[in-house]
């Protein structure tokens, strides 16, 4: 499967942007998706992630109660919305998928990237 990430841009604090990552190649319900972000000098960390069907999904503590995970899968598309940016959000955000098993949950099980989408937010 391929994906591309788009939607990134420069925001001000507390304004609202929705990622998208389209994917292509293999049939998108069969694998599970993980939004993933990397800060400069910084480790990639697992923002979100959405099952296959998109009935479950996990976030990371820093995100809770901010960011939405969503997919189409008649569109091959899965959404990050991502609300009350702060500064600390800015980073390259970008998706993932596998398709190994029931677990969505671990990052390490993510082998499919796609190139990620800048996000800034302006203080």
């Amino acid at each position: 499967v391929q994906l591309q990430a788009s939607g990134g841009g420069l925001v001000q604090a507390g304004d609202s942007l929705r990622l998208s990552c389209t994917a292509s190649g293999s049939t998108f319900s069969n694998y599970h998706v993980g939004w993933f972000r990397q800060a400069q000098g910084k480790e990639r960390e697992l923002v979100a992630a959405i099952s296959r069907r998109g009935g479950s999904f996990t976030f990371a503590d820093f995100v809770k109660g901010r960011f939405t995970i969503s997919r189409d899968n008649s569109k091959n598309t899965a959404y990050l919305v991502m609300n009350s940016l702060k500064p600390e959000d800015t980073a390259v955000y970008i998706c993932a998928a596998h398709n190994a098993g029931f677990d969505f949950r671990r990052a390490s099980d993510y082998k499919y990237w796609g190139q990620g989408t800048q996000v800034t937010v302006s203080s």
